[in-house]
Formats: structure tokens, sequence, C-alpha cells
């Protein structure tokens, strides 16, 4: 079944117009929602929708208002909101590239796929997406759907176009206000080398399927085992970590319990700061043994 697109115009670069329609990367998986229920007769709670001094109204006496005043609103109807002229509504102008890395993180919002419209669309959309990737850059714009502004980044992404939606700069906190009070600790070398070799050990390439949401699962299994009236089934917990105070020893177990996960003989894996061969204290120990044998 094809997906429904979320929203359907142009990209414009200059005076090349490209017609494309965008779908959503993401997808909701089986979430577990509750209801609120009320406990002594096991029925659902229910909202109604009340003006005071009125009572209950039907949804269509609603409109949007905006307080100018306090409890003095202006009103506006779905059709005036539809009909304000914004040319973001239906063309997505790239007014500008910066580098794939130059934004920050924390600015993306949500992504998209990008679509050409249809075949006849193709050439210009490939022509887009591979000076993209060629250049390196992000392509910057903005747009409306569903009667909110965003600003967009549109990359190469494989063989076709991704957006992400951004915050505006309003939206962000500052790093440097959020982090202010953080001691100026600066650590000893070596609790910085033993971290690094830890990182190392657990490098690896990314694969979201490595990852499940345990959380979920545990949910489902308690409203299934309550719904069966049977005991709770109890899920494998994660080993505890050992209350250890002393860093630079919490660290060194650390590495040593990750020995076995690590690429080849981790006696022979080199210090990440000097890059000289560690060996280990039993292979020194032999090796001595060895010598007053002989």
């Amino acid at each position: 079944m094809a997906v429904r697109a979320y929203w359907s115009g142009h990209l414009r670069l200059s005076l090349v117009s490209i017609p494309v329609q965008i779908i959503p990367a993401t997808k909701s998986g089986a979430k577990i929602s509750f209801h609120q229920v009320h406990k002594p007769s096991g029925s659902r709670v229910r909202y109604q929708k009340v003006v005071p001094g009125v009572g209950p109204v039907e949804t269509d006496e609603i409109v949007k208002g905006y307080e100018v005043d306090k409890g003095r609103y202006v009103l506006l109807s779905d059709k005036e909101i539809d009909e304000v002229k914004l040319e973001a509504k239906k063309t997505i102008d790239l007014v500008q590239f910066v580098g794939l890395h130059e934004i920050d993180a924390v600015y993306f919002d949500r992504p998209y796929f990008v679509l050409p419209e249809d075949d006849g669309d193709a050439e210009a959309y490939v022509v887009l997406r591979e000076a993209l990737r060629k250049t390196k850059k992000v392509a910057l714009g903005q747009v409306v759907i569903r009667g909110k502004g965003y600003v967009v980044a549109i990359k190469a992404c494989g063989d076709g176009l991704m957006m992400e939606t951004l915050r505006y700069a309003d939206e962000v906190k500052r790093a440097e206000s959020a982090f202010k009070d953080i001691p100026g600790v600066k650590p000893e070398a070596d609790l910085i080398g033993l971290a690094e070799e830890l990182i190392e050990r657990k490098s690896k390439k990314f694969d979201a399927s490595n990852f499940k949401n345990s959380y979920e699962e545990a949910l489902k299994e308690l409203i299934e085992a309550k719904a069966e009236h049977r005991q709770v089934r109890q899920v494998e917990e994660a080993p505890q970590a050992s209350n250890v105070v002393d860093l630079m020893e919490a660290l060194r177990r650390s590495v040593g319990k990750g020995e076995k996960s690590g690429k080849g003989n981790a006696s022979a894996r080199k210090h990440p700061k000097t890059g000289r061969s560690r060996t280990s204290g039993k292979s020194r120990s032999t090796s001595r043994n060895r010598r007053k044998a002989a």
C-alpha cells in the first residue's frame, strides 16, 4: 500500500522547480497506551468540552481563538487560517547551503523522505541529490505544513533526498547556560586513557535492530499476566554496577570485564596515549620465571 504524502509541493533552486511529495521517515511502533478508568465501576473516564455558564458544547461550535487581553479573544476559523497566503505553503525555496556537520544536532526535529512527484521529474531530482552529495552540503529552506511553519534541511540520503525539520533559535536552550555549574575538574591522563580503552573495546558499527524496547516488553508481560490471572514472568535485568568508589578502580574493572569482547589479545593491547603495547601482569611474571629457570 502506497504511503500517503504528508506534504506535496515544489523544491525550488533558483529557476529550477522540482515537484515532490514528502512522506514520514519514521513509523509508530505498537506502543502501549493507557486509558483513565473509574476504579469502582471499571468504566472509562470520558471528557466533555464545557463552557462556564453555558454547559457542554458541540464540536462544530468551537473555533480557534487567540487571547489578546485577559478573557478577550480574536476568533479565527479554519478557513481563514488556511487562506493565509504564503509561498512556503506550496514551495520550499532552497535559499542557503551549509556543510553537513555545521548544524548542531539539537536543532534537528523530525525526518521525512522527499520523493519526486512522477518519473518525468526524476532527472532534476537526481541532479540536486548528486550535487548535494558531492559538495557535502545541506540545503536550507522554509515550509508551512498543516498550519505550522518550519525551517527545513534537505540532504542526499541513499538513492534519494531526506528532509529534516529544524527547531527555531528561540526554541533551543543555550548549552553554555545549561552547563555553567559543572565543576571545572581536570582528571588524570590515566583515567582518560582507561575510559578511551573501554570506549574502543565497545565500539562497533551502529545497528538499530540491536536495541530492543525492554520496558515496553515488560509492560506487555505485566498486562498479559494480569489478563490471564497468572504470575508475572520475571524479565531478565541487567546486572547492577558494583558500588566502587574509586574511579580508577572502577575503570580498571570495566576494562577487565571487556577483555573478551575486545579485538585481538587484550594482553598485547597498545596504550591509547603512549602507543606502547600493554602486557598483562601474568605474562610479565611468566617471562621472569622463564628467565630464572634458564
